[in-house]
């Protein structure tokens, strides 16, 4: 009877386990929505109460990877990155961004900011807009989601993580974060420690900026990957502050971007 409980259990685990391709997974995501949080002004706050009550930005922020599990929600699977040929400059980025019309976590954020500023909206709508906006902003600060497609956002690339065998995307969106050991809010305020320049200079960067820091962040991800893939307490030194600015350049951006939605 122990047995049985104990397999039911850990099945129990596997079913409501994020999978490791979503961006930043449960941590990340909950701390750039927290720090975010700590940016927002008095209407925008008072607005998104409204739309949802008693959740928070936190809680929210990761509802675009729980509804992975019903299959209705499948068109919005593309929606979580967005891939660039390799070598751009910034201005070729911006270009194919800009003429680039599929569903992509550029297009789609744009998309649910223009849907939220409708005044016609109903509740439920803004509701899953607000989630999904919530989610993509954290999206494209994880730089594996603005990688290649050829490998799926770094999902080809294998790497050894403390002698554990993973991708290099799955690094990124977890296991990198976990191994700092801090709960999402103790995470944000470690973190959230922003200048008043950098709040103006991050919060006016048009979102083409967004994503091409996070593409060149990859690029030099990739190009490491190229001569060394087992990675330790030496990679955690050299890449922690990079992890930590794009938690805190998310927030803060998202913060900016929804004070202006409900201003």
């Amino acid at each position: 009877m122990k047995t049985l409980l104990r397999n039911i259990l850990i099945a129990g685990l596997f079913i409501y386990t994020p999978v490791q391709t979503m961006a930043w997974g449960l941590l990340g995501h909950r701390i750039v929505a927290e720090v975010a949080d700590q940016h927002l002004n008095k209407k925008a706050r008072k607005e998104i109460q409204k739309i949802l009550g008693t959740e928070t930005l936190a809680m929210a922020a990761n509802w675009m990877d729980f509804i992975k599990s019903d299959p209705s929600f499948n068109y919005l699977n593309n929606w979580h990155y967005v891939n660039l040929p390799k070598g751009l400059s910034y201005e070729q980025a911006k270009n194919t961004l800009e003429t680039d019309t599929g569903a992509n976590a550029y297009t789609k954020i744009r998309f649910a900011s223009s849907e939220l500023k409708k005044k016609d909206l109903t509740p439920e709508m803004k509701q899953m807009y607000l989630r999904i906006l919530i989610h993509l902003v954290g999206d494209i600060h994880q730089p594996m989601h603005c990688g290649l497609e050829e490998d799926k956002g770094g999902n080809d690339v294998k790497v050894k993580w403390f002698n554990r065998q993973m991708n290099l995307h799955s690094l990124w969106d977890s296991d990198f974060i976990e191994f700092q050991q801090l709960s999402y809010t103790e995470y944000a305020k470690a973190v959230d420690h922003a200048t008043q320049k950098q709040l103006i200079t991050w919060q006016k960067d048009d979102l083409s900026q967004w994503v091409f820091g996070s593409y060149q962040i990859s690029g030099e991800l990739y190009k490491e990957a190229e001569k060394n893939t087992n990675y330790s307490y030496r990679y955690n030194f050299d890449h922690l502050a990079t992890l930590n600015q794009q938690l805190l350049k998310g927030g803060i951006r998202l913060a900016g971007l929804l004070n202006e939605i409900f201003s």
